[in-house]
């Protein structure tokens, strides 16, 4: 059933809302046409003292993931026992980025995420569990919280005593954020709130010490409420752990639980920031998050590529080994080329945070689709690779395939972040062209009409011909093909865009034109991945020499597989560009909603 025009109108209030803000990032210039290379070139690094602090922090957690994390008993018992909880602990793999002052080690994000790479390549479970206690629970403490809630809380929940977890999900709010019905309502004087609902799917949700919850309470502008955070622990009286430990497909060793709260009392001093700014709490919250799935599915990724690779030089059929036929090289390469431009697109939205941008929400939910989605892939061509042998549970790769099999579900369900990503980086574009629109509905667009109609091109056409074939600032010679190649494809998205909301002709049909919209997120996917790939090209090709010697090689820092890369994603914008009048949307719709009728 299609949704009223006030049920839009109140969805796009909400989404106004919740992307309040400067639109000055890289991926909100794409829509436009524009390249920002300043904001991506050059490719970030770390200081020598902090890449050290890093580098030191990854071994210690790669020689313990490789000496006391089984990943394959973890899967098996669905449970990750005391003792790898408390090692990592005593490497301080829980305090990464706790600001000093409070016994945390005060590392950047893109120091973090070294060691969340090396987590994810060993045993998505771990690294699942960091990331709920890391990423989305300690840090809204560390975000929002005030000195004193930070003085309170934090103490603990870096040695391994007190676990964390962020609460949002719920029987009728999972991508739908804005839809929580868990209730706050106030006390009659004022000193607490009393909180009842269900969250469920929570990780870390029924061991947790801390909570981050996600209340409505009430608001005298709008009936419904607005969302609050708060901070909640167990003992209060009410809190009810219903599911300890679910059921699942993958990622089986962490705790997703389901808990209740009925008649919950939490003193007003445990708000989480803002009253009724919650949901802006929890998209930025998530941000971190987000762009932590791109580094855990970048060590997965580079997983798969070992493991693909060697299994298919030992391998013969045929009398030949399998790494010679063409079809699997096909295969190993789609994983390198797809591996190296997780990695660099990773590292631009890390530095993003690290800087203190203002404007990257795009960038991230870019990351999350792009390496979810990809590494779905890869570890599909995996198992494919592996054949029979990697079916069966004495090895790892059937498991791979059912931890991989969340990642394009949580935090942000895929296809409701590819509707996100199309609506959010059209709105600067379709705010501009209202005018037009206004006046198409007029009847000023029309032969009859002509100068006015010629006005009317003239706003149109404005701010993206006034303006050539963006420059990518490229220092590497050989990447000035690429480069340009890129800048075209950006100036053509930007002035596709115009014509595509006007064949829909208003925001109604658009806000609802799901194909289209992925079609749009899927060019502006591939524009920002390709831009962060082409920084790292360009870094790896002009880079001096360490001490006038050579660094050792990284095998996935491969020039050959990133330029693969390039050339892959500039088909894929041209098929889609292709696809927007050239396609199969009304048989699909007919086809869906008539089976739908049948069931």
């Amino acid at each position: 059933m299609a949704l009223t025009a006030q049920q839009i109108a109140e969805q796009r209030k909400d989404v106004e809302e919740l992307i309040a803000g400067p639109d000055v990032g890289f991926a909100k210039a794409l829509f436009f046409g524009r390249f920002k290379g300043e904001l991506l070139f050059p490719y970030p690094t770390l200081p020598a003292d902090k890449q050290a602090a890093a580098d030191e922090m990854t071994a210690k957690v790669r020689a313990f993931a490789d000496a006391h994390i089984d990943h394959m008993k973890i899967d098996r018992d669905a449970r990750i026992p005391d003792e790898v909880v408390k090692g990592l602990a005593d490497l301080g793999a829980y305090k990464l980025t706790i600001p000093p002052e409070f016994g945390g080690l005060g590392f950047g994000q893109q120091q973090y995420l070294k060691t969340m790479e090396v987590l994810g390549g060993h045993d998505a479970s771990v690294a699942v569990f960091v990331n709920a206690h890391h990423s989305i629970g300690v840090r809204a403490l560390t975000l929002f919280g005030t000195k004193e809630q930070q003085a309170k809380w934090l103490p603990g929940l870096y040695d391994g005593s007190k676990l964390c977890a962020f609460a949002l999900t719920e029987p009728e709010a999972g991508s739908d954020a804005g839809n929580v019905q868990t209730t706050a309502t106030p006390t009659d004087d004022g000193s607490a709130y009393i909180l009842n609902g269900t969250k469920h799917y929570i990780t870390n949700g029924g061991i947790a010490h801390i909570l981050t919850v996600m209340a409505r309470t009430p608001d005298p502008k709008n009936p419904k409420g607005k969302v609050t955070a708060f901070l909640v622990t167990p003992d209060m009286p009410g809190f009810e752990v219903l599911v300890e430990r679910a059921e699942k497909c993958g990622i089986r060793g962490t705790a997703t639980g389901k808990i209740r709260f009925t008649n919950m009392r939490v003193p007003k001093e445990n708000i989480l920031g803002q009253i009724g700014r919650g949901l802006q709490t929890a998209l930025t919250v998530l941000n971190y998050g987000r762009v932590t799935f791109g580094a855990t599915c970048t060590g997965h990724a580079k997983a798969c590529i070992k493991a693909m690779t060697e299994h298919a030089k030992s391998r013969k059929q045929f009398q030949q080994p399998l790494s010679e036929f063409h079809l699997v090289q096909k295969k190993i390469a789609f994983a390198a080329a797809h591996c190296f431009a997780m990695e660099a697109a990773t590292n631009e939205c890390a530095a993003f945070i690290d800087k203190g941008a203002p404007d990257y929400m795009l960038e991230t939910a870019i990351l999350k689709v792009f390496a979810t989605e990809h590494l779905w892939t890869i570890v599909n061509d995996t198992l494919q690779v592996w054949g029979g042998k990697g079916y069966f549970s004495d090895q790892p790769i059937e498991r791979w395939m059912r931890d991989a099999r969340i990642n394009t579900i949580g935090e942000g369900a895929n296809d409701v972040l590819k509707a996100f990503i199309a609506v959010v980086g059209s709105k600067g574009p379709g705010e501009h062209l209202k005018t037009l629109r206004d006046d198409m509905l007029a009847g000023k667009w029309s032969l009859r009409k002509l100068g006015q109609s010629i006005g009317v091109v003239g706003k149109l056409a404005a701010p993206w011909l006034t303006v050539g074939t963006p420059a990518v600032p490229v220092k590497a010679f050989e990447l000035r093909d690429d480069s340009e190649a890129l800048g075209r494809l950006t100036r053509e998205f930007g002035l596709k865009l115009p014509h595509v909301f006007m064949a829909l002709k208003d925001e109604a049909t658009f806000a609802q034109a799901e194909l289209v919209h992925e079609r749009i997120a899927d060019i502006a996917i591939d524009l920002y991945v390709s831009a962060c790939v082409l920084a790292r090209l360009d870094h790896l090709m002009t880079k001096p020499a360490t001490n006038g010697t050579a660094t050792p090689a990284d095998p996935y820092a491969d020039v050959t597989a990133g330029r693969y890369f390039l050339e892959l994603a500039f088909r894929r914008i041209r098929e889609r560009f292709a696809a927007f009048d050239d396609n199969d949307d009304a048989n699909l719709l007919a086809t869906a909603k008539g089976m739908i009728a049948k069931f």
